[in-house]
């Protein structure tokens, strides 16, 4: 038998961030993942996590702890898949680290990928959207720096991970133009700033506390702006704009809505998918067509363009013999004549 701990502890340390060079949001979120699994199963089992062998992680258990935390935690067939690859990626690293786990990570692998739907983005209309940057509180320090995240978030379409890990120095100093974004995948891109958006980051550079961290938005306690900590604060100024658009306050609004936003209000701006690609940091253009789908205008003027099909009963007739006879074979049902 093979203690797991040491085993995964190289694969965190040593093979993501070194051997394979993963983002640390990458780590963060296998790491996650593994601690939910280890968590289940050693409760499943009755024994102290530390206590768990790499030949315990049997393909029913993975299996197990899949629909745990679809029915347990509610998570969906997305978040389930995520578990599922970090897991993979934990058994190929041992498939040459422990040859006598080789036959137990084919099992593994064979669990397949959940099937998922893929629904229309949600994001925001011109009026919710303004109401939302209006909500903070310009008079305190802290609304002027969530006004400015606000306005950072939807201007460039950041994702939340690139939004909290945002440094001084990606700023072009001193006019504050432009920004400076490494995006997924290690994809590096310059973006211009509109002048509310220069505007909101100026009045928070005024009052952000003189510290050595590097990071440009800062929490109460001066450290670097959490994800849940932007949730906790988009969540709060959400509400406060429903006063005055109630709209808003009907739908889901993450820190993912304002990157579908800004992709949205792009597209309607432009009518041109390639600049939204670009704008976002996709690798392909196949990840930006999912706003396509969302938007309605593309798909009104090619109803106004058009006139309503006529179509006429009728019966196909071959126009060559060849093809009437093949027709009529086909329709025989006895294919040795």
């Amino acid at each position: 038998m093979t203690a797991l701990a040491p085993h995964l502890s190289s694969f965190l340390r040593e093979h993501l961030p070194r051997e394979r060079r993963a983002s640390p949001h990458t780590c963060e979120a296998y790491a996650h993942s593994f601690r939910l699994l280890v968590g289940f199963a050693a409760g499943r089992l009755g024994i102290r996590p530390c206590r768990l062998e790499v030949e315990q992680l049997e393909a029913p258990l993975v299996l197990a702890f899949l629909e745990h935390i679809e029915a347990d935690r509610r998570n969906s067939a997305r978040t389930r898949n995520a578990r599922l690859a970090a897991i993979n990626a934990f058994f190929r690293f041992l498939e040459y680290r422990l040859p006598s786990s080789l036959d137990q990570a084919r099992r593994v692998h064979a669990i397949p990928m959940k099937k998922t739907d893929e629904a229309l983005v949600g994001y925001l209309t011109r009026g919710e959207l303004q109401a939302l940057l209006d909500a903070p509180d310009a008079r305190a320090s802290s609304g002027i720096r969530d006004r400015a995240m606000l306005h950072l978030a939807f201007a460039a379409g950041l994702r939340v991970s690139e939004l909290v890990g945002f440094r001084v120095d990606q700023l072009e100093q001193p006019t504050l133009s432009t920004i400076h974004v490494l995006g997924k995948g290690r994809r590096e891109r310059v973006l211009p700033l509109w002048k509310e958006t220069v505007s909101a980051l100026k009045a928070w550079l005024a009052r952000r506390p003189a510290t050595t961290e590097p990071a440009l938005f800062l929490n109460a306690v001066g450290h670097a702006m959490t994800r849940s900590g932007f949730e906790y604060i988009l969540a709060k100024h959400v509400a406060k704009a429903a006063l005055t658009q109630p709209s808003i306050g009907t739908k889901r609004v993450t820190p993912h809505v304002l990157r579908h936003t800004c992709a949205m209000h792009t597209l309607q701006a432009t009518r041109d998918i390639r600049r939204v690609s670009l704008w976002l940091g996709h690798a392909s253009l196949q990840s930006t067509e999912i706003y396509l789908r969302a938007d309605p205008t593309e798909k009104l003027e090619a109803l106004a363009a058009t006139t309503a099909p006529m179509f006429k009963p009728g019966r196909f007739r071959a126009p060559d013999q060849l093809l009437a006879m093949l027709s009529s074979v086909s329709r025989s049902g006895n294919y040795a004549e």
